[in-house]
């Protein structure tokens, strides 16, 4: 079976001890949830929190933004480099997942509007509301896990919304067929959430957590989600 190139574009690079030195970074997360399935990729990290991206949007076959604590409000400085190879990527219709800070990023340099709103912790049920041929196994609802204190609010032009969660209006949306995005977070195990959900309740009130810990039993379709993002990036899983 043909290897797909996988860019990763890591947003993130945790030096808690809580998190950082607990658990594994995003891109590993990513490759671990990928790496469960038949179908292989070539990955490549790209160091984008420091400012690396790809130089040519050839050099891989798809393209993954991950998560971050960070917030897409805030003056970072590898953001104008993100935002370049977003439009890059965007204008040679090459395949792009954006997750979370990576669906965040997408919006806003696609010209949409983020704002800072309610935490949305814990898993909850994110529907979709269009059917895509990648979408196999094929079903309405999956279960993420969420955790963000930024949404998308305007969508970008051309761009149309795709799923919602209870938590999040636009928890998801498309452009053309080479890019979708979603709020949640496919590559979250249970275990992890519990940790960054004790290492954040100093953060939150105490009804924030209790509604976290309550959601925290639901089942999570991580695996699912990695199905349909094999499928999207052109392989077979």
């Amino acid at each position: 079976m043909k290897r797909l190139k996988l860019g990763i574009l890591q947003v993130n690079h945790d030096r808690s001890i809580e998190v950082g030195d607990a658990f594994p970074d995003d891109a590993h997360r990513f490759r671990d949830l990928f790496d469960a399935q038949e179908q292989r990729f070539d990955y490549r990290v790209y160091m984008t929190v420091g400012g690396e991206v790809p130089q040519d949007v050839d050099e891989q076959d798809a393209y993954l933004i991950t998560g971050s604590p960070e917030s897409i409000l805030h003056e970072l400085a590898f953001l104008d480099p993100l935002y370049d190879f977003i439009r890059r990527a965007d204008a040679a219709a090459k395949p792009l997942l954006g997750v979370c800070f990576g669906h965040q990023a997408i919006a806003v340099a696609l010209g949409g509007t983020v704002e800072q709103s309610d935490w949305n912790i814990g898993v909850e049920t994110h529907t979709f509301l269009e059917h895509f041929d990648w979408m196999q196994p094929a079903q309405e609802d999956v279960n993420l896990h969420s955790f963000h204190h930024d949404t998308v609010t305007v969508l970008p032009e051309g761009c149309r919304r795709i799923a919602e969660s209870p938590g999040c209006v636009n928890a998801g949306f498309a452009k053309g067929d080479h890019i979708i995005t979603t709020q949640g977070h496919p590559e979250f195990t249970d275990r992890f959430m519990a940790g960054i959900l004790e290492a954040t309740k100093h953060v939150l009130s105490a009804t924030e957590v209790e509604v976290a810990e309550a959601r925290a039993g639901m089942s999570s379709d991580g695996d699912v989600f990695a199905a349909w993002a094999t499928r999207f990036f052109g392989g077979t899983p």
